[in-house]
């Protein structure tokens, strides 16, 4: 298990880099693991991270792609809500990287 240190707290992660105490998640351990990816994060990105926190305590799990492009749709806009638009914020699998970015469970319906 891998364990990140920001501002003197230890924060464990499970085998696949997702938060094991999803209450430890801050902005900082967003940009820690962003830039573990080699994303910096952009006011682009934290709205999407922002809505897939709204949208975990809404509905208590993470969004798989369709659902995550449709809540964008509905909250930020057509031209947001699009998968090439997740897909350059989030390469490879937006719904799983923007999940592991905001602190939140691998979504169910991702490998």
């Amino acid at each position: 298990m891998e364990k990140l240190e920001i501002d003197g707290a230890s924060i464990a992660l499970d085998d696949e880099g997702y938060l094991e105490d999803l209450s430890q998640w801050q902005p900082a351990v967003a940009e820690h693991l962003a830039a573990q990816e080699g994303i910096e994060l952009t006011d682009a990105h934290w709205e999407i991270l922002y809505l897939l926190r709204d949208f975990y305590s809404r509905f208590e799990h993470s969004p798989a792609m369709r659902p995550l492009v449709k809540a964008v749709k509905l909250e930020l806009g057509e031209d947001k809500g699009k998968s090439i638009y997740l897909m350059k914020l989030f390469p490879g699998s937006p719904a799983k990287l923007g999940a592991l970015l905001a602190g939140l469970p691998k979504p169910d319906n991702c490998l």
